[in-house]
């Protein structure tokens, strides 16, 4: 669960990290009121789920109150559009006005789950304020990374070579470290898979001062944080996938025609290649876990059939926890709620229940392609093309 660059900075500065003076505003009036009471030049920013706002116009500096109002008026209401966004853009509900920071230098810092080596990583770079992205591919000798043990966590050691690898010395050097160590209480006690500070800056007057920040909350945690799971905005998912995240399924919304319902994240990504290998594109990523029942997979299905793009659907389950004989009631539930005619759907049934399962779609009159294996899912789904 992604928060928004002020949710991120108050978590970030009750873990120590210092943040620009300011405060969300709803409305100008909002904004030219937190502007006077910042004092001097603001900079105004649009407050979307979404990177690369500065060149979208969600990033403006004020010189006065009066141009703080102004910014906000533009941005409040209207829908920006990123490189990260599609063309279609995201609301924006709220602009953070905050002061301007005096650079001496930009700096990146951040912390996430590497996979590739199975634990936590902390990164740092002098390229600050730049595409990491970028830096990674074309220059990644200037990023810097540590590896975290788990149950040591993140040695004073490893914070001290990070601001020596980054050229800093003395007060400079510390407060590197000190932020280093403050990202990783943030990141550790609210069960992040990513804080990130990009520019974190040195300013003239040698304070280390996080200039933007972007946190995201594992999914799998946020029943150990109910403060931060109340920060979800729904407004900056697509509406299916707000839908979605109420009915507690794991929905991503794709551009394909080839609905997919499967169980297990893993099954969900082999069988949209199957959906690729059959000429055709999945229209969503859905895993309806192991635990549903048959009331969340009839939600799940209803879901899946509400978007227009849906042409044919692919189920594919292997039966453990979720039994399949539960997962074809649910179908058939769904398809009573359903609005409109129901796609034809290639099934492929493996596991508990299974002929049980088979039996209940075959009997239901719903136009289903019982298949064993994934070559005739493949198949039988280029045939429905």
């Amino acid at each position: 669960m992604k928060l928004h660059e002020h949710q991120a900075k108050e978590l970030l500065a009750r873990h120590g990290v210092a943040v620009p003076a300011g405060g969300v505003a709803r409305s100008a009036d909002e904004a030219r009121e937190i502007a006077m009471r910042t004092g001097g030049s603001v900079v105004v920013k649009a407050q979307v789920h979404a990177g690369g706002r500065g060149k979208a116009g969600g990033v403006r500096l004020a010189a006065t109150p009066d141009e703080a109002a102004a910014a906000a008026a533009e941005m409040l209401g209207a829908r920006l559009v990123t490189a990260q966004t599609g063309p279609e853009g995201v609301p924006v509900g709220a602009v953070l006005v905050e002061e301007t920071v005096d650079i001496a230098r930009e700096l990146y810092l951040a912390m996430l789950v590497d996979g590739g080596v199975g634990r936590p990583v902390v990164m740092a770079s002098e390229a600050g304020g730049m595409d990491i992205e970028a830096v990674a591919e074309e220059t990644p000798e200037r990023i810097l990374v540590e590896a975290v043990d788990p149950a040591l966590g993140l040695m004073p050691f490893q914070s001290r070579k990070l601001a020596g690898g980054l050229g800093l010395d003395g007060a400079a050097a510390r407060g590197l470290a000190r932020a280093v160590d403050s990202v990783h209480g943030a990141f550790a006690q609210n069960d992040c898979s990513l804080v990130e500070i990009n520019p974190l800056v040195l300013t003239t007057g040698g304070g280390i001062v996080a200039a933007d920040a972007k946190v995201t909350i594992d999914d799998d945690a946020l029943f150990r944080q109910p403060d931060l799971a109340g920060l979800y905005d729904p407004s900056q998912d697509a509406p299916i996938e707000a839908r979605a995240h109420g009915l507690g399924l794991s929905y991503v919304k794709l551009d394909g025609d080839v609905g997919c319902l499967v169980n297990g994240a893993g099954l969900a990504m082999a069988t949209m290649d199957v959906a690729v290998a059959a000429g055709a594109a999945p229209a969503n990523f859905l895993d309806v876990g192991g635990g549903a029942d048959e009331e969340k997979v009839a939600g799940a299905v209803v879901l899946l059939l509400s978007d227009p793009a849906v042409r044919r659907v692919l189920i594919n389950i292997f039966g453990g926890i979720l039994r399949c004989d539960v997962v074809a009631r649910g179908v058939v539930e769904a398809a009573g709620r359903a609005e409109g005619p129901i796609p034809p759907m290639v099934v492929r049934m493996l596991g508990t229940n299974a002929e049980e399962g088979r039996g209940i779609l075959s009997r239901s009159g719903l136009e289903v392609t019982l298949v064993d294996d994934m070559g005739a899912a493949a198949a039988a789904l280029g045939e429905l093309g």
